[in-house]
This record gives C-alpha cells, sequence and structure tokens, in this order.
C-alpha cells in the first residue's frame, strides 16, 4: 500500500511487511505425495486429527485432495510442511463427509478461486441444478397455485454451503486433465447408501496411482473402474474405510488387492484401521509404505518416503 500524507515512514514500511508474501515457484519436476491431515504420525510440529488430506504433485500438477476435518488444523499443517496451497492447479473433494471438507474455508481464504471438483448428488452441499421440467405441472390451477406461476426457469440452481466457491460437479468418471482421471463411484452400503464419492486416478509410466477418500463404495468397486482405462495398479493411498471391520472381511478386501488386482504399493491411513494397517503390513512386506501425518511419498517405480531433511 501507498502511505498516506503525512503517514510516518516506519508505519508505511511495518503495512508493506504485514502484505502476503509471493506464491512460491513450483517445481515442475516433483512427484510426490504428501499428507496434510491424519489422526496417526510420527512426532512432528504437525497437529493430529481425525480427518484427510493430502498434496498431489506430478506432471507439472499439484493438487489438493480433501481438506481434513478443521480449517485451523489445516492452515497450522499446511504451514509446518512449508506447504502453499494458494498455489494449486485445482482441488478434489472425495464426498460430503465433514472429516474430508471441514477445512475448505481455508482453502478458500487463501486460494479463493481454486477449480473444486465435487461429487454430484441430488441437492448436496456443492450446489446442484435441474431443468425447469423436472416437476409435473397442472394447467388448470391458478397462478397463485403454480411454482414460479406456472413459468419456472429454463435451469433451477440450488444453493451451495460455499456459494462464493468454484465448484466443478462430477457424476461421472472423467478425465480432466490428459492422464489425470476422477473415477467416480456411488456406495450400495447400508450405513452410506447413495453416497457419491471421488477417487483420483494418475496414468503413470508405471500403472495408475489411485488417491481414495475413505472408500465408501468399496475399494474393490473403485479400483474395478480404475482399471476399466488401465489395468495396473501401481500404488494405492488414502483410506479404506474398515476402521470397525472384522478380521475376516479385512482378510478379504486385502485378498482381493493383493492377488487379484495385484496392487504393487499400498501407502493407507485415515480411516483404513489399526488392525488393517498391521494386516497391509503382513501382507505387502517392504510393499506396504507407511504414510501417516506428515510423509512425503517419492513416487515411481520404487516409491519411497522423501527424506525432509533432505528436502
Amino acid at each position: 500500500m501507498r502511505p498516506m500524507l503525512g503517514m510516518p515512514l516506519f508505519v508505511a514500511a511495518a503495512c508493506a511487511s504485514a502484505a502476503p508474501a509471493p506464491t512460491s515457484p513450483r517445481d515442475e519436476t516433483k512427484q510426490q505425495i504428501t499428507i496434510l491431515y491424519d489422526a496417526f504420525g510420527k512426532p512432528s510440529p504437525m497437529e493430529k486429527d481425525w480427518g484427510f488430506a493430502a498434496l498431489i504433485e506430478y506432471g507439472g500438477k499439484r493438487i489438493l485432495f480433501d481438506t481434513g476435518d478443521n480449517p485451523g488444523v489445516l492452515a497450522r499443517n499446511a504451514k509446518a510442511k512449508g506447504v502453499d496451497l494458494s498455489n494449486l492447479d485445482f482441488a478434489v473433494l472425495s464426498h460430503r463427509h465433514g472429516d474430508h471438507m471441514g477445512g475448505l474455508d481455508h482453502l478458500l481464504a487463501v486460494n479463493p478461486h481454486v477449480k473444486i471438483y465435487a461429487p454430484k448428488e441430488n441437492f448436496g452441499v456443492y450446489g446442484f441444478s435441474l431443468p425447469g421440467t423436472f416437476f409435473r405441472k397442472d394447467d388448470s390451477l391458478p397462478p397463485e397455485q403454480r411454482y414460479y406461476d406456472g413459468t419456472p426457469p429454463p435451469v433451477m440452481k440450488f444453493g451451495s454451503a460455499w456459494p462464493k466457491a468454484n465448484f466443478e460437479l462430477i457424476e461421472k468418471t472423467t478425465e480432466i486433465v490428459p492422464g489425470i482421471r476422477l473415477i467416480a463411484t456411488v456406495s450400495d452400503k447400508p450405513t452410506t447408501l447413495e453416497l457419491r464419492e471421488l477417487s483420483l486416478a494418475i496414468d503413470t509410466p508405471d500403472g495408475v496411482v489411485l488417491v481414495v477418500g475413505c472408500s465408501h463404495p468399496g475399494i474393490e468397486k473403485i479400483v474395478e473402474a480404475a482399471t476399466a482405462s488401465n489395468p495396473r495398479i501401481h500404488l494405492i493411498a488414502g483410506g479404506l474405510h474398515l476402521v470397525v471391520a472384522k478380521d475376516a472381511d479385512i482378510d478379504g478386501v486385502i485378498a482381493t488387492l493383493r492377488d487379484k488386482f495385484k496392487v504393487a504399493y499400498i501407502a493407507l491411513g485415515h480411516c483404513t484401521g489399526e488392525p488393517t494397517f498391521a494386516a497391509l503390513r503382513k501382507a505387502f512386506g517392504e510393499r506396504y509404505l507407511y504414510a501417516g501425518l506428515g510423509t512425503a511419498l517419492a513416487l515411481g517405480t520404487a516409491p519411497h518416503p522423501v527424506d525432509a531433511l533432505r528436502r
């Protein structure tokens, strides 16, 4: 800001120093996933909390996948990890549960115009629209008993919890940029019936890197959809919603991932569950990658943790 007439120079300088820092340059060669929000992790300045958020950097793109549960925690964790959320290509909200979208206010505060992909749901929190012809009409009624006096708009747009956000709603599996797809699935489980969920599939030379939120529709269904375009699943990261599952169900999911889909590497967190972590570690051995809060995993033929000190 320019100092007003008569304003002491030291006051003007203080105001200037409080201005936001310029966006940090991006590393176009970086290929990694950084866990910004989760309830387990090694000791660090980052704050553990139930929820999930991850920064994916690949092919010159910077993608925020989910925003965790609390905007303050997301803000502090991003700062502690040195992650600039004002410098993104787009964000993805996997589904409508609070522990995956609760931090959105912070993202919008630092990046108000960022494109946000979210699942399209009937009258959902991300907004919705219908043609004005969707309801039955009765011309015998007087205008005061008819919707919109009998002349509804061509498109009826319904509200969003974030009316100024730049949402793009996804209803079916869609390639949003070359080599990056959003896998759209719908849950048929009794507790999450009809819940729509998006997963992120990145085509790499080694196969698909698949980032999932909670896998409410079932990780088997999500992987099946992802393999429709590329049969090789190189890495799965995110949550499997097995946090209260019985051992037999956990063993069945692991066998499907390992033996049917031949998943090469696993880097799971959030709602996957402690017994599932133990079972995955036993089943995948060295191909089981720790992915707690603050972990940065370098992608490639052999994914591995990035040494924070070297970074």
